[in-house]
């Protein structure tokens, strides 16, 4: 498996993180996990589709090309073919920049991007295979370019994303409609419109990956990473873990710690947490 992520030229970064790829020619078939990270997506998937197993036990194919909305618990992913996808992670704040108003309805979604918007649907095939093509972003930064210049960000949602992601979600609700001047019933609603998840959603989430950071990169034990990122005590932090991740924290370690005998596939996960394989 080679993932790879590649941040936004400046011009880009308020409206989009990265553009990253992930390229498999042969995949093993054992089922992937990703995490919920707050960032809405447009995905490409050039080599054969991934299946996607659903929470209610239903299997479907992945749609070729499809703006993936925010999602609440984890994802599984399972490679039948050979695997090229290309994903464009926007910003937050911009998660509107395709489905506009209908953003708060496609939570746990990854509609066919043609339903949302089919003349930018084919604009981004063309552009996704070009980039593929070519081994360089650039065709894809140039459709985002075009499509960014007649979008402005909710200043409020913007300045919301910045003060959660500055305390790594460990921010209460309150506290951070008092330091924007606005009620929280203001906050609240023009977050999920501009975001597609309340404040109080992001904020466990933002938590979550830093204590994903935490114990990539470090050998704390799971109370004293929960402790370091807000958490009340490990039990807390064991069921937001299972929640957003659909694991137990122990495997969740084993896995990005880089136990060769753990018995879940978390290759992509891992790659996802670190940014690249």
């Amino acid at each position: 498996m080679d993932y790879t992520e590649h941040p936004a030229p400046d011009d880009l970064r308020r409206h989009v993180q990265c553009l990253w790829e992930l390229r498999d020619p042969a995949p093993e078939n054992e089922i992937q996990t990703i995490y919920p990270d707050g960032r809405c997506e447009l995905l490409a998937e050039l080599g054969v589709p991934l299946r996607f197993h659903g929470a209610d036990g239903g299997i479907r194919a992945d749609q070729p090309f499809c703006f993936a909305g925010q999602q609440l618990g984890p994802i599984r992913l399972q490679a039948v073919g050979a695997v090229h996808c290309i994903g464009l992670r926007l910003t937050p704040a911009c998660s509107a920049l395709i489905a506009g108003v209908r953003l708060p309805e496609l939570r746990d979604q990854a509609p066919d991007l043609h339903a949302l918007d089919a003349a930018f649907a084919e604009d981004f095939r063309h552009a996704a295979q070009a980039s593929a093509d070519s081994g360089s972003p650039e065709p894809l930064w140039r459709l985002l370019r075009a499509r960014c210049s007649g979008f402005d960000p909710d200043p409020l949602a913007e300045r919301a994303v910045d003060a959660l992601d500055a305390h790594d979600g460990d921010l209460r609700i309150g506290a951070l409609a008092k330091q924007l001047d606005t009620s929280i019933r203001t906050l609240q609603t023009r977050f999920l419109d501009a975001v597609g998840l309340t404040p109080k959603e992001y904020a466990r989430i933002r938590r979550l990956q830093a204590l994903l950071r935490t114990l990539d990169a470090e050998r704390d034990s799971i109370a004293d990473a929960a402790a370091r990122h807000g958490y009340s005590d490990q039990a807390h932090a064991t069921r937001d873990l299972a929640h957003w991740t659909g694991i137990t924290p122990a495997k969740l370690v084993r896995a990005l710690r880089g136990d060769p005998d753990s018995e879940d596939a978390l290759r992509l996960a891992t790659a996802f947490v670190r940014g690249h394989a």
